[in-house]
């Protein structure tokens, strides 16, 4: 796969995330005056330094780190207490933090004239495509050196401390190369919503395979409920790539994403098509005539008030619908996407955000120990009182009520998944998640075939190949 095409699948997810991440008012001003960093071009890039061992100053040494951070939907105080916290355990270590809801604005200019930060939390997919722009630079540090690394003050190496399924996506490894570039960051599962009430009441079991979907389906029929719903067909991404990654795993799914040929028309890619035809036979009959922005909520109310058990959504879903009614003895209840193979984990597919350290940074060996902190309980704890997860195991600890059964879904078993369409070149008439997922409705209506869903979809990958070039 060429460079460049792989450089552009950054993650569709990611885009989402930064957005949502960036609902709070605009300006803002930087903390504490560090100069920070800069984007296109400018200056030399320095060589990646060894990296494994922590890089606390020895005494008397002092040492300042320059740290840029995204202030998102989160806000800016989480940022000041981690960085307290983590020049606590690093003694002669002072952290020159700016924090901004426009930060390309802020550490741009600088960047220009060649003085970078040491790190960077700015996620991809923004407007500016900052990130975007130094990958394709060749001008960000390789991180590899930093999951070897043990987490500060604590016995456990980064990469065992991250959710399996995080660091094997263009989402970390921008280049297909295995390298990774970006530390995932803040993520926020999305899997299927349930009344878990229901099933108390009911006696039923939790199917973990689609067999058991099917069954529970029809037992639901005889007391006149759906098994499934959704707001949307647009909640459809999120659920397909789920399945596709369960069906043929990340390596089938990357080529999902970047269109390779055929791809579509494979053993793995018909058992999505199909599971998902049948789904549709499953599903609520209102569903369609409500599946738009006007309605959408219609939908979502169908598992309040069981007349659906099953609606794929985000963690967001709880309190979109906070105010509406609901059935006596209603629970919120959340499980991955079954596997679509046998004896194969289910999965869920997340937002999450980016770290990355600039290739021009001045204080890289420190810079990767930050990273590293990044993912330690301490930082983990200070984040999640601003409901910023971190995909580390065992995060759901750390959360108190829905959101610690909601973000629990990987310590249970289920297989994070993430990525998204690679970039093309316009192509006039073809949007390749209007022609996956919007055509669902017509599926589940009936007024098109699988075969005829398929074929529509090939094309549009076909179409959309070629402009990749």
């Amino acid at each position: 796969m060429k460079k460049k095409k792989v450089i552009s699948a950054l993650l569709v997810a990611a885009m989402a995330a930064s957005l949502l991440a960036g609902c709070g008012n605009e300006g803002g001003n930087p903390t504490t005056g560090g100069q920070s960093g800069q984007p296109v071009g400018g200056g030399e890039s320095s060589q990646p330094t060894d990296g494994g061992e922590s890089s606390q100053p020895a005494t008397g040494e002092e040492q300042v780190l320059k740290v840029a951070a995204f202030e998102g939907g989160y806000g800016a105080e989480m940022w000041s207490e981690v960085v307290a916290a983590f020049e606590a355990s690093h003694p002669g270590v002072t952290v020159e933090l700016t924090i901004d809801k426009k930060l390309e604005d802020v550490i741009s200019p600088s960047m220009k004239a060649g003085e970078y930060p040491d790190v960077v939390h700015l996620a991809t997919g923004r407007e500016a495509a900052l990130t975007e722009t130094l990958t394709k630079e060749n001008a960000l540090l390789p991180l590899t050196d930093v999951l070897e690394m043990n987490v500060p003050g604590e016995n456990v190496k980064v990469k065992d401390k991250i959710i399996p399924g995080f660091l094997d996506t263009l989402a970390t490894n921008p280049y297909g190369d295995g390298v990774t570039y970006y530390a995932p960051m803040f993520y926020s599962p999305c899997g299927l919503f349930y009344n878990a009430g229901l099933f108390k009441e009911k006696g039923w079991d939790v199917p973990t395979t689609w067999e058991e979907m099917w069954a529970l389906g029809d037992k639901a029929a005889e007391d006149g409920i759906a098994l499934f719903t959704y707001p949307t067909t647009g909640y459809f991404d999120a659920f397909t790539y789920a399945t596709l990654s369960s069906a043929g795993g990340s390596d089938f799914f990357n080529s999902c994403m970047t269109y390779e040929d055929g791809i579509w028309e494979s053993e793995n890619a018909t058992k999505v098509f199909n599971l998902i035809e049948q789904l549709g036979k499953y599903t609520e009959a209102t569903t369609v005539a409500n599946a738009n922005n006007d309605n959408f909520t219609k939908n979502q109310q169908l598992i309040l008030d069981n007349k659906a058990i099953f609606c794929p959504n985000g963690t967001w879903l709880p309190g979109e619908m906070k105010d509406a009614p609901r059935a006596d003895g209603f629970e919120w209840g959340f499980m991955a996407i079954p596997a679509v193979n046998a004896g194969g984990a289910g999965c869920s597919f997340c937002w999450f955000e980016q770290m990355w350290i600039p290739a021009a940074a001045q204080n890289q060996d420190l810079a990767k120990e930050f990273v590293a902190y990044m993912y330690s309980d301490e930082a983990a704890q200070i984040f999640a009182k601003s409901t910023a997860i971190q995909p580390i195991a065992g995060v759901s600890n750390y959360l108190e009520g829905d959101n610690k059964m909601f973000y629990s879904i990987y310590d249970n078993g289920a297989t994070a998944v993430m990525g998204g369409f690679a970039s093309t070149a316009p192509v006039e008439g073809v949007n390749m998640l209007d022609v996956l997922c919007g055509t669902v409705n017509s599926i589940v209506s009936g007024d098109k075939t699988v075969a005829e869903w398929q074929a529509a979809v090939e094309s549009a990958s076909d179409k959309l190949r070629a402009a990749m070039e």
